[in-house]
């Protein structure tokens, strides 16, 4: 036998034994759903994007019901710069007058959803573009920011209070992935701008998901930052709580969603590095896991 297909045979044999290995989180996940809440580098690097929307692909054509939802932070800064609107933060959150809620809605669904979705579309799944508006989907209420001179208007701002995930059902059994921007009405009809990382929760429990994984530019969660020793693998909700608020100020929404989603009967949350190509499928298919891994307290 020739080198070169010595080298053929020994890589196939490779690429078998990780199918096999993958076999039984295949068993495991097949026909669940998990929500994936896509942002970082990977929403802005074009070689990420193209990984991530492969993996979605790949999730559903192997029987796993993946459904995204994403904000848009960079990109929202960058358009509402171009039009002479000056972006303000408070606490973390935009500050977000009428003008800039419509810049907002417009980005998160015209330009980034319809690029996610295009991509994935060409990655060979059918995709479904929709946001908090549609179907009654989100209901949120405004957000007040608590702070040491007290309450704080950071404009329409909200988080959302209501799912009504049936929408996203219909999808889901059409076949297709659900690509979702988080802007969401509240009871008098007034859009509201909330926090992706904390819809993604509260849509993983109303859809009874398997998993909710959340995209981020770490590795993990930092018991200890800016220790890189204190990486944590596994976390349960117990020890979380009492971790959050220690916790640097960018991650505290994102281990909020993971645990609101453990505490309300997702089975797992997970915070993933999407700066790695791949990262949701070396989550889901390897036996060490990626990222942190958030489970519920026994007992």
């Amino acid at each position: 036998m020739l080198k070169t297909e010595q080298q053929d045979t020994a890589l196939a044999r490779i690429k078998a034994e990780t199918l096999i290995e993958s076999l039984p989180w295949l068993k495991q996940f097949h026909g669940k759903t998990i929500v994936v809440k896509f942002g970082g580098n990977a929403m802005v690097d074009d070689a990420l994007q193209q990984a991530f929307a492969e993996d979605m692909a790949y999730l559903r054509w192997i029987g796993i019901r993946p459904v995204v939802v994403h904000g848009g932070g960079p990109q929202i800064t960058a358009r509402l710069a171009e039009l002479g609107i000056e972006s303000e933060f408070r606490g973390g959150f935009r500050i977000t007058t009428p003008e800039t809620i419509d810049v907002v809605r417009d980005v998160l669904r015209q330009t980034i959803s319809a690029r996610i979705a295009g991509l994935i579309e060409f990655a060979g799944a059918k995709t479904q573009v929709m946001s908090g508006e549609d179907s009654n989907l989100f209901r949120a209420e405004k957000t007040v920011l608590d702070s040491p001179e007290g309450p704080v208007d950071i404009g329409l701002v909200g988080e959302v209070t209501l799912v009504n995930p049936r929408i996203v059902f219909d999808a889901l059994e059409a076949g297709r992935i659900p690509v979702i921007s988080t802007v969401a009405p509240d009871a008098s009809g007034q859009l509201l701008n909330v926090n992706a990382d904390l819809a993604a929760s509260a849509l993983a429990v109303a859809l009874g998901a398997e998993k909710l994984m959340v995209l981020t530019d770490v590795p993990g969660l930092y018991a200890n930052w800016p220790n890189r020793d204190s990486l944590v693998s596994e976390i349960n909700v117990a020890e979380l709580r009492e971790l959050l608020p220690s916790l640097e100020s960018g991650m505290i929404p994102k281990m909020q969603a993971c645990l609101q989603a453990v505490e309300h009967g997702v089975p797992r949350a997970h915070i993933i590095d999407g700066r790695t190509p791949h990262s949701i499928l070396l989550e889901i298919f390897t036996k060490s896991g990626f990222g942190t891994m958030v489970f519920p307290t026994e007992g």
